[in-house]
């Protein structure tokens, strides 16, 4: 095991390349919402059905996936997981062709379900590969590598979308993701030949990663729901996706709400994104030599409850900028909460690791109902308030559920 630990780095190289493809596929959602409410004229409900469709298919597909990924292996499963994902970038050419929404959301689907297998299998190994003391700082360096790719491609696929003059003509408006899809679908492919034929990606055996006296422990139990750290876990992820894809995501509608031009808004979830990325740089350097990932996520939750108010009493492009600083607060909770989940669960680690994904439908569900509140009380802004109670379990979770070692 010492000698696997000493020679990480090159596999978490062609893990941080998969992590930017995931970035750059899942943040241009933001961008996607925006427009497809112009395109086909959507109220904000129906326009938050793309992170509906696009993270939904965790929960649905998880366990489905963990299988997967327990037949084939870690990497065999990032390599499949790359050609579904690509079935799905394929998918947009022809709702394009047919003006079709219902066929967008199909491929939006098809995308999370190859997420969602190749979620499967990089996160845990990246968590596994290395020191687990130090994981939350590995997953920081892939945080950085997807929100990295997730300003590209706010910034290239926004540019391509919404920036200038608009026709109002909607089959000739969604006739710009054509060229743009044809690339993704080509880049996914040939992801999936380099993971597919690279010999650097080793399989590792989660068994092996815990010391004896957890190894019996584990042993001992026999569901892994006895474990409420694991539990806890899922909802504190399902919360911190839900509060992250609603700081990202929402943010340009938010931005438009307000009157500032589409134009200008449309660079908005990149400044979300930039913030994570200063929070997981700021968590490289001080975790673990100076705080404990731990301590990392309770601070960040209690600036998201600050920050989340402060947007909400503030106004104009202050109240904008306190939600792309929701970014920072955001950084570390995810790759602090994996180690902290997944501490203990030995044998386990791998379905456990697919209920984790499972908790990434909280980016279906919350922007949903985000969506739904601003449609019902005429407030953009004041349906931030769903924030603060997924803040408060993030919370919750860092100070004393993930430290529950039975029920």
């Amino acid at each position: 095991m010492n000698n696997k630990n000493n020679n990480y780095l090159g596999p978490l190289l062609i893990i941080g390349l998969l992590f930017f493809v995931m970035g750059f596929i899942t943040w241009v959602n933001g961008t996607l919402i925006t427009f497809f409410k112009k395109a086909f004229s959507l109220d904000n409900t129906s326009s938050y059905l793309v992170t509906f469709a696009f993270f939904i298919s965790y929960t649905v597909m998880a366990i489905p996936c963990s299988m997967v990924v327990k037949k084939t292996g870690f990497k065999n499963g990032m390599s499949l997981a790359l050609l579904v994902m690509a079935a799905g970038t394929l998918i947009f050419i022809p709702a394009a062709e047919m003006a079709s929404y219902p066929l967008f959301l199909v491929g939006l689907f098809t995308i999370g379900i190859g997420l969602t297998v190749l979620q499967t299998a990089s996160n845990p190994y990246a968590t596994i590969l290395g020191p687990r003391e130090s994981a939350a700082q590995r997953i920081s360096i892939m945080g950085i590598a997807n929100k990295g790719a997730g300003i590209i491609s706010q910034i290239v696929i926004g540019k391509l979308l919404l920036a200038g003059a608009t026709s109002g003509d909607p089959k000739e408006q969604l006739d710009k993701v054509v060229v743009p899809y044809l690339i993704l679908t080509a880049v996914l492919v040939g992801f999936a030949l380099l993971i597919w034929f690279t010999k650097g990606l080793v399989e590792v055996s989660e068994e092996e990663e815990e010391p004896s006296a957890t190894q019996q422990t584990a042993v001992q139990k026999t569901s892994v729901f006895q474990y409420p750290n694991l539990v806890l876990g899922v909802l504190a992820l399902f919360c911190y996706v839900g509060v992250e894809v609603v700081a990202a995501d929402t943010i340009i509608n938010y931005g438009v709400s307000l009157g500032i031009p589409e134009d200008e808004a449309r660079i908005f979830g990149a400044y979300t994104l930039g913030g994570m990325m200063f929070g997981y740089v700021l968590g490289i350097a001080l975790i673990p030599k100076f705080v404990s990932q731990q301590a990392y996520m309770i601070f960040s939750a209690f600036l998201g409850v600050a920050v989340t108010v402060i947007a909400i009493f503030t106004s104009g492009f202050t109240s904008v900028m306190c939600i792309a600083v929701l970014g920072f607060a955001n950084a570390v909770i995810w790759p602090a909460l994996w180690p902290l989940a997944l501490s203990g669960l030995g044998k386990f680690t791998k379905i456990a690791s697919a209920l984790l994904v499972m908790g990434i439908s909280g980016g279906a569900v919350v922007p949903l109902i985000y969506g739904g509140i601003a449609d019902s009380i005429g407030s953009t802004q004041k349906a931030y308030w769903i924030l603060v109670p997924l803040y408060l379990f993030i919370l919750y979770f860092g100070l004393v559920g993930h430290k529950k070692k039975s029920w």
